[in-house]
């Protein structure tokens, strides 16, 4: 268990950079779940998402910063849930589907930076 405490901030690095770079790859999907009252283009929203994303896996795998990125994670996570909502009701077939199945995913996710928070408070002392 030490081991997978220690290696979380860099799983959850990992996946912030992975789900940051498909923002990019692949824009399209993310601009179709901007909801409609969030200003500007929704591009801009999916490109600006994809680098929060990016900081905060950087600010994870940085012991220093970890603490207060993840933080800074967890309210990322929670932002974002307009997003998931708009999917699954907005998409049909396949991707009502994954929208459904996204949105009970952002509480072990939210859960998982509180955890890293946690931890990294606790090493400080």
């Amino acid at each position: 268990m030490p081991r997978l405490r220690h290696a979380s901030p860099y799983l959850l690095a990992s996946l912030l950079t992975v789900t940051g770079a498909l923002h990019f790859a692949f824009p399209k999907p993310y601009d179709g779940i901007i909801p409609s009252y969030v200003p500007g283009p929704p591009r801009w929203w999916t490109y600006g998402s994809g680098v929060v994303e990016w900081a905060c896996a950087a600010g994870i795998a940085l012991p220093r910063t970890r603490r207060a990125t993840a933080a800074a994670t967890a309210v990322l996570f929670v932002a974002v849930f307009p997003a998931n909502i708009k999917q699954a009701v907005d998409a049909h077939g396949v991707g009502r589907v994954l929208g459904l199945a996204r949105l009970p995913l952002q509480i072990p996710l939210l859960l998982w930076a509180i955890q890293v928070r946690r931890a990294s408070a606790a090493a400080a002392r």
